[in-house]
C-alpha cells in the first residue's frame, strides 16, 4: 500500500492517502476508476482532474515501475530529530494462533494492517515495520508537521475505534493496546542490508513498547513527554509509576481518556493560564472601534495576519475578552490542517459544539438535538433542517423528504441555509464570528466565508479572521474590511513577557539575552524558550532573583520542534542548503556557501530562492557578493540540530577548507 501514498506524494496531493489505504485502492486499480469513484473517496473537483490528467499522461506501471525504484532514494539521509512513535499490538494474539487455522490467522493479520495503515496515513504517520501482531509508526518522518503529538493520539484512539470493529470468525472482536512516546532520536535509512527499512535508533522507540505493554486493552498511554506536547486538548489520567525493562527508574505513564471539546488550537494548547497580554494596544483598539460600528448594524470584518507564534489567536482572544460585558453571540470556526480538503469541517465542529453532541450520541439522538437547537433559532432555520442533518451526516429518512440534489446544488442550498442560521442571531444581539487559522480552511467553507462577507454589510456583525502570510486573502478590496499586520515585540515588551512568566524576578543577564536573541521578538518563542530553561533547573530561585547554574541552555524547546522543523520539510530537498547555511553561521555568505554546497549556481540560486519565499532566510545584496539571514535563529539551530554529528564534522570541515 506505500507505493500509492508515494504516487500521491510526486503529484502533491498526499493528503488523500489514507482514504485511498482505507479502501485497498492501489495503483493497480486506478485505471478503473471513475471520476465519481474519486469524489466518494473525498477528493474535490480539481484534485480528481490533476489525478485522471496524470493517469492519462503516463501508464500507471510505468508510475509503480519509477515509484518502487525511487521511494527508497527519496527518503532523507539519516537526521537527527524530534519523532513521536506509536507502538500499537493485538490484544491475545497468542491465543488466537492456538485457537485459529493458520489461514484464517493470517486473513486476520491482513485485515489488522490495512486497517493499520489506513488510519495511521489518515494522520499523517508513517508504518515503519509490522511485527507480526504489531505495527511501529512514527510521526515526524520522513517529514515534519505540526502537532505530531496529537496527531498520534488520534491515531491511536482511531485505531482502538476501528480495529474494534473487525471480527473473528467466532464473532468476537478484535482489541489492541497502544503506546505512544516523544523524543529525540536518529531516524533514516540504515545500513542494514534492507534498502526498504527505515529506522530509528534511541530511547523513544522502546519506551512507546513499554507503554504498550502498561496500557490495558483498548486503551493509548503516552509518555510524559507526549502527554505535555497535548496541552490541554485530551483528558489525560496519571496512572502509577512502573518500573519498565531497559529503563533504571520507573517511567510516567499517562492513559488518555478521551479528547476534550475545545473551540479552537490556542485554547488546546494554552491551558487555563495566560501569559500577559503585551503590546498590540494600538491593534486591539482598532478591533474595539470596528466591534462598536459593527454593533450599529455597520458590518464589518477584520483580517489579522502574521507569522506562526506571532500571536494572531492571543489578539482574537484579548479582543473576546474586551466585549465580553456586551450583550452578543460568539461563533468560533477553527480550520485543521488535516481538514483542509473536507467540506464545511470548521462549521461541522462548531455545530457539534452548539448542539451538544456527544460520542456516543445515536443517529436519533443526534438528529433530535440538532432539531432542538435549531428551533431555538426560529422557524426559517429549522426549516432547512434536512440540510443540516445531510450536513451533518445524520441518516433521517422518513423525517423529511429526499434531497434529490445534485452535489453541486446541495451545496449551494447549504451555504444559503448557513448564512440564514447567522443571519438569525442578528436581531436579537450583535455576533462576533471568529474564524482561526485561514491558511488550512478548505474551498467550501472559503465559498460560504465569502458569500457571509457580502451578506453582512448592514447587520450587528463582526467578523474576525487569523491566517499566515502563505494564504491570499481575496476580500481586502471591500470596503467594510480592514487588514492587521501583527509585527514582533520590541526588546521591552519581551521583557514585560519574562518578568511575567518568572513571576517578577529578574533573570541573569546572560539568560535574558540568549533568550532576546534566540526568540527574535516572537510570543510563543519567548514563552516556550522561558518556560524550557525554568525547567531545566539551570536556574536556582533566590528571593528576587534567579541564580545561574552549570547546566547547558536547552537550543530548541520541545514544544517548537515539530513546527520549526515542518517548515524546513516542506522545502525538502533543498532543506539541504538551509542545513550547510546553518553550519556556517546565522549569516552566511553566498560566496562561501557555493563553495560548500554540492550543486550548480542555478540551482544554489534557486534553492535560496525558495528560501527566502518560505520567509526562512532573508537576502542582502545581489549575487555573488550578497549575504543571507535567517530570520529566526531557532531556524537556524532546528535546521543545525537535524544533522548528524558525523555531517557536521564534514560540514565544519568544508568550511575551513573553502576559508
Amino acid at each position: 500500500m506505500n507505493e500509492i501514498s508515494a504516487w500521491l506524494e510526486r503529484l502533491g496531493l498526499g493528503q488523500y492517502a489514507g482514504a485511498f489505504v482505507e479502501n485497498a485502492v492501489d495503483l493497480d486499480v486506478l485505471p478503473d476508476l471513475s471520476d465519481a469513484d474519486y469524489e466518494r473517496l473525498g477528493v474535490p473537483l480539481g484534485d480528481r482532474k490533476r489525478i485522471l490528467k496524470a493517469l492519462s499522461t503516463t501508464a500507471v506501471r510505468s508510475h509503480l515501475a519509477t515509484v518502487r525504484v525511487q521511494a527508497p532514494a527519496q527518503r532523507p539521509d539519516a537526521e537527527r530529530r524530534q519523532l513521536t512513535v506509536l507502538f500499537c499490538d493485538l490484544v491475545g494474539s497468542t491465543a488466537l494462533a492456538v485457537r485459529l487455522d493458520p489461514e484464517d490467522l493470517s486473513a486476520v493479520i491482513r485485515r489488522f494492517q490495512a486497517t493499520s495503515t489506513g488510519v495511521i496515513a489518515s494522520y499523517g504517520g508513517y508504518v515503519a515495520k509490522f511485527l507480526g501482531d504489531g505495527l511501529l509508526a512514527y510521526f515526524g518522518y520522513p517529514a515534519a508537521h505540526e502537532d505530531e503529538a496529537e496527531n498520534a493520539v488520534r491515531a491511536g484512539l482511531d485505531l482502538v475505534a476501528k480495529v474494534g470493529r473487525l471480527v473473528l470468525p467466532s464473532g468476537e472482536t478484535l482489541k489492541v493496546r497502544v503506546g505512544v512516546a516523544t523524543g529525540l532520536v536518529v531516524v533514516g535509512s540504515m545500513a542494514s542490508g534492507l534498502a526498504n527499512e527505515v529506522a530509528a535508533t534511541g530511547e523513544t522507540p522502546n519506551l512507546a513498547a513499554r507503554l504498550q505493554e502498561l496500557a490495558a486493552p483498548n486503551t493509548v498511554v503516552v509518555s510524559e513527554v507526549t502527554r505535555r506536547l497535548l496541552g490541554g486538548g485530551f483528558v489525560c489520567e496519571r496512572l502509577a509509576p512502573r518500573r519498565a525493562k531497559g529503563f533504571s527508574e520507573p517511567i510516567s505513564a499517562f492513559e488518555i481518556a478521551g479528547e476534550k471539546a475545545v473551540e479552537s488550537r490556542f485554547d488546546a494548547r494554552s491551558g487555563s493560564k495566560l501569559t500577559e497580554f503585551v503590546g498590540r494596544r494600538r491593534e486591539l483598539a482598532l478591533l474595539v472601534d470596528l466591534w462598536e460600528r459593527a454593533k450599529k448594524a455597520e458590518g464589518q470584518w477584520a483580517l489579522i495576519c502574521g507569522e506562526p507564534g506571532i500571536g494572531k489567536s492571543r489578539m482574537s482572544l484579548a479582543l473576546v475578552n474586551s466585549v465580553a460585558r456586551d450583550d452578543h453571540v460568539t461563533i468560533r470556526w477553527q480550520c485543521s490542517s488535516h481538514h483542509a480538503n473536507s467540506p464545511f469541517y470548521p462549521v461541522i465542529r462548531n455545530i457539534e459544539r452548539a448542539a451538544r453532541f456527544e460520542p456516543e450520541d445515536s443517529a436519533p439522538v443526534r438528529l433530535e438535538k440538532l432539531e432542538r437547537w435549531l428551533s431555538g433559532l426560529g422557524q426559517p432555520v429549522l426549516a432547512d433542517a434536512a440540510l443540516f442533518a445531510a450536513l451533518m451526516s445524520i441518516p433521517h429518512v422518513g423525517r423529511y423528504p429526499a434531497l434529490d440534489l445534485t452535489p453541486q446544488r446541495q451545496r449551494d442550498l447549504t451555504i444559503e441555509a448557513l448564512i440564514r442560521l447567522v443571519v438569525a442571531y442578528t436581531p436579537r444581539m450583535p455576533v462576533l464570528f471568529v474564524l482561526e487559522d485561514a491558511h488550512w480552511i478548505d474551498p467550501t467553507t472559503l465559498e460560504l466565508v465569502s458569500r457571509t462577507i457580502e451578506a453582512m454589510r448592514s447587520v450587528p456583525f463582526f467578523g474576525l479572521i487569523t491566517f499566515r502570510p502563505d494564504f491570499f486573502a481575496p476580500w481586502l478590496d471591500r470596503p467594510h474590511v480592514t487588514m492587521l499586520r501583527l509585527e514582533r515585540l520590541s526588546k521591552g515588551e519581551v521583557g514585560a513577557m519574562l518578568a511575567d512568566l518568572t513571576g517578577g524576578k529578574r533573570l541573569p543577564a546572560e539568560v535574558s539575552e540568549i533568550i532576546v536573541s534566540k526568540t527574535d521578538g516572537v510570543p510563543l518563542f519567548v514563552e516556550e524558550m522561558t518556560k524550557a530553561i525554568l525547567e531545566t533547573g539551570m536556574l536556582d530561585d533566590a528571593g528576587e532573583t534567579y541564580v545561574l547554574q552549570p547546566i547547558a541552555v536547552p537550543s530548541i524547546p520541545v514544544t517548537l520542534h515539530d513546527s520549526l522543523m515542518a517548515r524546513l520539510d516542506r522545502l525538502a530537498p533543498i532543506k539541504e542548503v538551509a542545513q550547510i547555511g546553518a553550519a556556517i553561521g546565522r549569516e552566511f555568505p553566498y560566496r562561501l556557501l557555493a563553495a560548500v554546497a554540492p550543486m550548480t549556481a542555478s540551482a544554489l540560486s534557486s534553492a535560496l530562492a525558495q528560501l527566502a519565499a518560505a520567509d526562512l532566510i532573508n537576502a542582502r545584496g545581489e549575487p555573488p557578493e550578497s549575504s543571507y539571514v535567517f530570520k529566526h535563529a531557532l531556524i537556524q539551530d532546528t535546521a543545525y540540530g537535524s544533522l548528524l554529528r558525523s555531517r557536521r564534522q564534514q560540514l565544519h570541515s568544508d568550511i575551513a577548507m573553502s576559508l
